[in-house]
């Protein structure tokens, strides 16, 4: 959202300063936190072709139609997302993007990205931005807060205002897993779907990628009986995954 915001703000005569927390993953191989690939839609295709970069990324997108759900059975279920065959999602690399993104912000002339600046705190005695690595930025204009969902922007406004926000933790988290091509260097999955393994309290998706695999993400309650913190050996991981997602057991890289 920020390189994207700053491609705007730029697009209409403004300078920008544009902080990020990481180092720049266009030169050092990084992660970018959630490694999880977007579902890109028609709204967020809209977004990128007022920002004039969609022409760069549109090669990096796989339609997918639909979902296909995988169920504990072991029926395997499509589920198409319009009747219209010009209708659907597509799946694309959260660094691509990112690095896309960032590169024609830059390219602009008018916004400078400040990579390893993680917001530490607004000082307002002295009208500043503080950073982890002891920077400290005098604040002179605008400040847009993009830093997701443990922002420290909203958490300095919530101090200001009489209703401030509320946010409930959801109790779950997320690891990611792999699906490599197959022996041919060929998709192990349809590649033109979101792969989902509902079941219940948690679930398995699996996203394609350009290289012929597949980005999947567990998403598991923290605590409880089927958990990942009652996860205390690899074996207990192995007889989860024979008990609710055999069929892509034998399809994971490197696994557990």
């Amino acid at each position: 959202a920020g390189p994207l915001l700053a491609i705007y703000l730029s697009q209409r005569g403004h300078t920008v300063d544009l902080y990020e927390k990481r180092s720049d993953l266009r030169i050092e191989n990084i992660s970018v936190g959630k490694s999880i690939n977007l579902a890109l839609s028609h709204r967020g295709i809209k977004a990128l072709k007022s920002a004039d970069v969609f022409d760069q990324i549109e090669p990096l997108l796989i339609p997918m139609k639909g979902r296909m759900i995988h169920l504990s059975s072991g029926e395997v279920e499509f589920q198409p997302y319009s009747i219209h065959s010009n209708e659907y999602i597509n799946s694309v690399s959260r660094g691509a993007l990112n690095k896309v993104l960032m590169s024609t912000a830059e390219k602009s002339g008018k916004v400078k990205i400040y990579f390893n600046h993680l917001l530490s705190k607004i000082d307002e005695s002295n009208n500043e931005l503080v950073f982890e690595n002891g920077n400290r930025v005098p604040i002179t204009n605008h400040i847009f807060g993009a830093d997701g969902a443990g922002s420290s922007i909203r958490s300095y406004i919530d101090m200001k205002v009489l209703s401030p926000s509320y946010t409930e933790p959801l109790g779950h988290d997320y690891k990611e897993l792999h699906i490599d091509p197959d022996e041919n260097g060929d998709f192990q999955l349809d590649p033109n779907a979101l792969h989902i393994w509902p079941r219940e309290k948690f679930m398995l998706i699996a996203l394609p990628n350009m290289d012929k695999s597949f980005t999947c993400t567990l998403f598991l309650p923290v605590d409880g009986k089927i958990s990942f913190n009652a996860f205390s050996s690899p074996k207990l991981v192995i007889d989860f995954f024979s008990e609710h997602f055999d069929d892509v057991l034998p399809l994971l890289e490197n696994f557990p």
